[in-house]
């Protein structure tokens, strides 16, 4: 008998059907992955699931029972986690606090911080997630954030674990450690729901797949192991058809308007050590390295957000890049980040205003009188381009699905017409679908000229979308690949261990 089990359940959001009948069962000891493109309706039944959305209709049972979650604290009592994608924590307050946000274990009428962090130190422990718990959560990386995340759901020792792209932040090695910690919780009976666009990921680890496409199951529970990747990704797309792009040939320097951009021997203190790369216009450099091996904090240097102290970084117009996100943004770069809404987007406005933020609004380029008509049709044309999935320029960004929220991130910037181009994860949650929409948008504004540098912690992507990728270890690189020694075992191998 299923634990958790969602029926017909039916969700509308202003005319956007979201769910209809759609519904999935959940066992006891299994691993039930479910899959769909951005905008297929997994975003909005795991919010059914967990008590954040109320249905319109259907029916959710818990352990044979009928539930109805008043909220997500509510579904936790009842032995349902979720870790969403979209991180809900407290980044003013430290670790523990935010492992414990409603209660934890008490001394009298105080909080028993103490015991609090002894209890948290195993599961910490068995994530790999070596902090101090009084460290303040928004002097974190985006990975140890995702992984408090996780720590505060496993700690409810939970009946249900509702996993929302779990490891997409994540470096290897702690996925692996996570994905091992997901087999243990198994053995002792939990429930998992498992979403993620990795789908070496789903192969390895789910025993049944469920598949949701414009809101309807079009595959129910299948078991894994009778099923192929092509098999899954075509019940993904249904019709469409995803086609391996070539990359791009390069675009000569003296061809376009801008020139290379150069960092000469930079070193910034702690994070790098003598650093030199020339990337070129109509280039994909990638950045690849393990957590705080230096390719994010190469991306960091070039953006303004980190200093040199020694070296300098050039922009293709010649000029020394400068200190400051603002002055960066001013001379030409563009930071398409995968934490979208700590750093992308403005989720309660609608889709025109966050495409508009950057050329219209920081850079004025669209003169002192805005005017809404022009930036809507703006708007309109990036959605069209980029198969946008919305019911018009005017909703709310929030509404969106998280993948198709990413491209709203990626229109805004490319609406300013960079000269360089930086992007941290930009397809961090982001389906196979929409991946290669998004890919597609890369690659031609990089073919017009553009500077582009990728740090991503996805290897493959690394490996297919990047012209050369530049490997860290231990703050210096350790090679730069190219041609025939771009391959995905050459970059975690030298990510892993300097050498190949």
């Amino acid at each position: 008998m299923a634990i958790l089990e969602a029926r017909n359940i039916g969700k509308t959001y202003g005319g956007v059907v979201a769910l209809k009948e759609a519904g999935i069962h959940v066992e006891a000891g299994t691993v039930h992955a479910l899959l769909g493109e951005n905008g297929a309706g997994k975003s909005t039944l795991i919010k059914i699931m967990s008590g954040a959305v109320t249905p319109d209709r259907g029916s959710l049972t818990l352990n044979g029972r009928q539930v109805r979650f008043r909220n997500t604290g509510d579904a936790a009592q009842h032995g349902v986690a979720v870790v969403s994608q979209e991180l809900n924590l407290f980044p003013d307050l430290d670790i523990l606090a935010n492992l414990y946000p409603v209660t934890g274990p008490r001394r009298g009428p105080f909080l028993d911080r103490t015991g609090m962090a002894q209890a948290a130190a195993p599961v910490l422990d068995q994530l790999g997630l070596n902090v101090p718990v009084r460290t303040r959560l928004g002097d974190l990386s985006l990975a140890q954030r995702q992984l408090v995340e996780i720590a505060r759901a496993l700690l409810t020792k939970p009946r249900v674990l509702i996993l929302d792209e779990p490891t997409s932040a994540l470096e290897q090695a702690s996925a692996d450690r996570l994905l091992n910690v997901v087999r243990v919780l198994c053995e002792h009976q939990v429930g998992v729901v498992f979403v993620s666009h990795i789908l070496e990921e789903v192969m390895a680890l789910s025993d049944v797949i469920t598949v949701l496409r414009n809101g309807e199951v079009v595959m129910e529970a299948q078991d894994r192991k009778s099923l192929s990747m092509p098999e899954v990704v075509a019940a993904m797309l249904g019709d469409k058809t995803v086609q391996a792009q070539e990359k791009p040939t390069l675009v000569a320097p003296q061809e376009t308007a801008g020139g290379e951009l150069r960092i000469v021997d930079a070193g910034s203190r702690g994070a790098l050590s003598g650093v030199s790369l020339t990337v070129r216009p109509g280039e994909i450099l990638g950045l690849a390295g393990l957590a705080g091996s230096g390719h994010q904090a190469t991306l960091e240097l070039v953006a303004g957000l980190r200093r040199a102290d020694t070296g300098e970084v050039r922009l293709p117009s010649g000029r020394r890049a400068p200190n400051g996100l603002r002055r960066s943004i001013a001379a030409g770069v563009a930071v398409v980040s995968g934490d979208r809404r700590r750093f992308g987007l403005m989720l309660d406005k609608p889709i025109w205003e966050n495409i508009a933020q950057v050329r219209a609004v920081a850079l004025g380029r669209d003169g002192a009188f805005l005017r809404r008509t022009a930036l809507r049709a703006r708007a309109r044309d990036h959605g069209e381009r980029m198969s946008l999935r919305c019911s018009s320029v005017d909703q709310r960004t929030g509404l969106l699905s998280g993948g198709n929220q990413q491209k709203v991130v990626l229109a805004k910037w490319l609406d300013a017409e960079p000269s360089v181009l930086l992007l941290d994860d930009p397809t961090r949650g982001v389906d196979v679908g929409a991946k290669a929409e998004m890919h597609t948008l890369i690659r031609s504004a990089t073919q017009a000229g553009t500077v582009t540098m990728l740090c991503s912690t996805d290897v493959e992507e690394l490996a297919s979308l990047c012209d050369r990728v530049a490997v860290f270890y231990r703050g210096k690189i350790a090679a730069i690949l190219e041609g025939e020694t771009l391959t995905q075992h050459t970059i975690l191998e030298l990510m892993n261990t300097g050498e190949s």
